[in-house]
Order: C-alpha cells, then structure tokens, then sequence
C-alpha cells in the first residue's frame, strides 16, 4: 500500500493526499536580466532556461532497482501492483552518508504532529546518520508561519515551501535566504547521491530559484491531476452513459438529479469544466499563459475560459449541483459523494485509492474516473502541471558538511519502489508500525500517527503508485494519466519557476473568487469582461511584454 505523490501537489489534492488520507485508511498511505545567467548571487526576477540551466541541471541516471509492472508513459506515474517481501527489498544505499549533523526541518503538517523522539524518527535518523528535529507548523496557516520565518534572521536548516506558497514576497525570500545546491548537484556531482541522480531533469529545471539551483524537488506527474470521479456502482444501476460532451453531462445532470430524493447529479465542477474546455492552468502564474498566433495571452483572455464559465453557471442554475456546494461550505465533497447524495465529483486523482480504501469494501461501492472529454466532443486540448509544486531548501550560510548531510536525508527518501530504504520512509519499523498480513504491509494505529507529513518532504524518486491491496486501482490511475497524458501539451513556461516583479504579483488575486461569484449566478460574465479589462489596464499588458522577453531571451525550459 506504498504510495508516492501520482501528479504535481497543489493545495488541494496536498490535503486530501497526505494526512487525511492516511489516517482514513487502514494500513496507510505515504504520501537582473530577465532571464540567462546564474550565479550563487541569483536574481531578483526572471527565470533561468536553455543553455544557462543546463549549465546548472544535474546529470540524469535513471534508477533500475525494480522495473515497473507498468511503465510511466504520456507523462504518467510508473505503476506498481505488487507488494514486495523484506526479504527482496534491494539497497540503493549501501553505506550510511550522514556524517552526525543535527538539521532542523520546517514543514507544513495537517493534523496532530508526533512526538519528536518518536521510533520512526529515530529508525530514519539511524539509518542516514543524522538527527533530524522537525519544527512542524499548521499547514491551513503555513504561508503566514513561512512569510514570518523568511523574514526573520533565525533560519532552520531545511525549509519546506509548498507551491502555493509562492506569492508575495516568499520567491525573492527563497533566493535570499537559501543555499545554491549546484556545487554539490551539478552535472555529473550528483552522482555522489545515486537517487537524486534519478529524478527526473524537468523536476530539477523547476529547482531553480534566482539563477541557482535551490529546491530539493518532491518530483511528479506533469499530467493534469484533478479527475471527475462518478459513482459507477450507480450509473450502472441507473443505466447512465458517461458523457462525451459538455452538453451529454448537462443532460445526464438534469435527469440524475433528484432533490426529493437528496441525490444531486454533481457537486463544483468547475477544475472539471476548465479541463474539457480547454482553459490554461491556473495554480501556476507561467502556466497561465500561452503562445497563440506568436502573441502571449493569459488564461482569463481566452474565450475558452469564458465558455467554461459559461458552462458551470448552467449546471449551477440547472438545479443539479448539491446546496453545500453552492453554498461554499466546508463539508467536504468526498463525503456527500461516498454518501451518494453527489454522483460525481472533482479531486486529486489520489482521491480514487483513499476514497475506496476508506470504504474498505463497502458491498456495492465502485468509484470511476471519468476520461475528460473535449467540451463539444472527442478529444480534449489538456496543459501539463509542473513536474514539482513542493521543494526542501536549505539555508544560505549552512556549512558544507550540513548541506551534505541534508542531501543524504534527501538521498534517502529519493529512493525508489521496491527499496529498503523506501520501505523505511513510507512505512517505518516492522513490528512497531507495521505488520504483514496476506503478503502486504499494513499499518496499526502508530504507523499512521507517526508517518504522515515528515521525510517524504525531503526528497522524493520519479513519480509512481502502488497499491498492492488495491492494485486494480493502480492500474486504473496509471492507465486514467496515460490517456489524459496523450492529449496534454506543454505551454511554453512548463517546468520554469518564475520570479515576477512584485509591482505585479497580485495583480490577479480577485479572479478566484469572481469565477466562483460569477459560476453561482452571483456575477455575470460582463463582469469577468469588465474584470479582464482592468487587469490588462492595471499591468496585465506590461506583465505580458516582461514574459515575451524571458521567452525571446532564453526560450523554454533546458529539457
């Protein structure tokens, strides 16, 4: 029941695919110039790209440990259906790298942190040759603890900064305060840690912070990673066809909804809507743009967007989508979809082993993702995530014999399906946090408050699932990103990160909230038109020309 993060991390499916997941199944689940140039001295704004991240980017050595039982393809996970025994687990390191340093860590945690001296912690630290001390902070307010910490002089060693996290002044915090990785990483130097030699290049380009490599990449899948999950016990039931269309799902929502009888066809599909009409992403401010017609147009300028809009607002007034959901509150919508009071829902695609885990076998339960359609039919035009949304830092006057020892810890964690030292992260120490019951490692009660939310965040192999007690799911994920990765296209930002200069760094914080106003019959799409109007009035066009000449200076990514 190992399991490695199977698409980019974002703040909602970093929720449902850590600590909560878990814990709700048995056993467990891990889980300036504008560009050019580098240099430890990095830059304020920009990006680094081409030839001067290649200059900067570690050697790749693939891993070959264990092959796959199904191949990562399209930009997939590798898929891993068996389980296998501590007799046949292989070292992908075999001599301990640490050399004694204390290194505190801060990271976000969701729920109840353990015990510092706890036997998991201790059996890790063991095995690498380091102390680690966790300084674990509330993930729901983990931005405000992150911004108040970067902007004080006391610097733990290694710092976790989440993706979304990268607003404000946090990016240029990042490039002040934290370690340039690449005289120890660079090129053929990585090979000194065979397992960080093993992520993938694109993870790595997303590493790259102020002109330097700074982030320890928790690596993923770039394929999109929120699916409209259905309750496919009832659509068989009910003999509902999955619809192929933005206009069969508007019909199937009409007739499968039934207030009366407290079923409603869906909840907010909105990630799912932006998805079938083909609208740029949005968690990512260089993912949000595109190169059409040799111009580069923002998400909220395409008219697919606002057809997107369009299209919600429409399942919304229909009568279709459950009252919690229109009403915005917190009850989460996995519930009232295991409830069967929504027959369809959007989240992370780790939602689909934790949502059948949780059920453990409820007789009739079955769950399906829905392969997303184009909105008129057949094929959908769908845009890579990042290939990292989570990085480990170290700090900027760390010496070298700690920047190494953390590069150990990461080393460690990097290791891949099948491994020791894989086995040790995901699952801690047999007999104390684990058992095996019919061939598979299962968690007991201490196992899942103990390994939730720590050394995963150091450092992670090339993407993978495995749910050997569930391996038709794995399958189904694996083969659900195949498909959906055939279709996926790469915008010109994908893998880069991106500085922007803070005059425009909020520039579009009030979309959010308008799309959901607007999807609701709050606002109308003249005030989406009105709203997009202003952004391009109050530096939206000039944000534009700043992209266009990171493009025209150093071009995409180095991979």
């Amino acid at each position: 029941m190992t399991q490695n993060a199977s698409s980019a991390p974002s703040r909602r499916s970093f929720l449902a695919s850590t600590a909560v997941a878990a814990v709700a199944v048995a056993g467990g689940a891990p889980l300036l110039a504008a560009c050019g140039g580098g240099g430890q001295s990095g830059r304020k704004e920009g990006t680094t790209s081409g030839k001067d991240a290649r200059k900067i980017l570690p050697a790749f050595v693939a891993q070959t440990v264990v092959s796959p039982d199904i191949p990562a393809k399209n930009g997939s996970s590798a898929g891993f259906l068996k389980a296998i025994p501590e007799a046949r687990l292989k070292a992908s390191v075999p001599e301990k790298l640490g050399r004694g340093s204390t290194i505190r860590i801060m990271s976000p945690f969701w729920g109840t942190p353990p015990d510092g001296a706890n036997p998991y912690y201790r059996a890790v630290n063991e095995a690498i040759g380091v102390r680690t001390v966790w300084q674990n902070q509330d993930g729901n307010t983990y931005d405000e603890k992150l911004g108040a910490v970067l902007a004080s002089s006391e610097i733990p060693d290694v710092v976790v900064v989440p993706g979304w996290n990268l607003g404000g002044k946090i990016p240029g915090a990042i490039n002040a305060k934290f370690a340039d990785l690449g005289p120890y990483l660079s090129g053929d130097k990585v090979k000194d840690f065979p397992n960080l030699a093993a992520v993938p290049t694109d993870a790595w380009q997303r590493s790259i912070f102020g002109g330097a490599l700074r982030g320890i990449p928790m690596p993923a899948s770039y394929v999109v990673n929120i699916a409209p999950f259905y309750r496919a016990d009832v659509f068989d039931a009910k003999g509902y066809e999955v619809p192929t269309s933005a206009d069969e799902f508007l019909a199937l929502a009409k007739e499968a909804t039934s207030a009366r009888a407290k079923v409603w066809a869906c909840d907010d599909l909105k990630w799912t809507a932006f998805n079938m009409f083909g609208v740029l992403p949005g968690d990512d401010k260089a993912l949000a743009w595109d190169l059409v017609d040799g111009k580069l147009v923002h998400r909220i300028e395409t008219q697919e967007y606002l057809e997107a809009l369009e299209w919600t607002r429409k399942l919304f007034a229909s009568g279709a989508v459950h009252p919690d959901a229109r009403a915005g509150t917190a009850t989460d919508a996995g519930i009232r979809f295991t409830a069967g009071q929504v027959l369809v829902y959007n989240q992370d695609l780790s939602s689909w082993y934790a949502k059948t885990a949780e059920q453990g076998g409820r007789k009739g339960f079955r769950m399906g993702a829905m392969d997303i359609p184009g909105h008129a039919g057949g094929d959908p035009v769908l845009h890579a995530v990042q290939p990292a949304n989570i990085w480990a830092f170290v700090r900027k006057d760390a010496p070298e014999k700690l920047v190494r020892d953390v590069l150990a810890v990461s080393n460690f964690t990097a290791a891949p399906y099948g491994t020791k030292e894989r086995m040790l992260t995901d699952y801690g120490v047999t007999g104390t946090h684990y058992t095996w019951k019919g061939g598979l490692p299962v968690k007991n009660d201490r196992g899942n408050s103990e390994i939730i939310g720590a050394f995963d965040y150091t450092g992670d192999p090339a993407a993978y699932i495995a749910h050997p007690d569930l391996p038709d799911i794995t399958r189904s994920q694996v083969e659900w990103q195949q498909r959906m990765g055939a279709f996926t296209v790469k915008t010109p930002f994908y893998g880069l990160t991106i500085t922007e200069p803070t005059r425009w760094t909020n520039l579009a914080n009030d979309f959010e909230q308008l799309e959901d106003d607007i999807v609701r019959g709050r606002k109308r799409i003249g005030d989406m038109r009105q709203a997009v109007a202003d952004w391009k009035s109050k530096g939206g066009d000039g944000l534009r020309d700043w992209y266009k000449k990171i493009l025209d200076d150093s071009g995409p990514a180095a991979n």
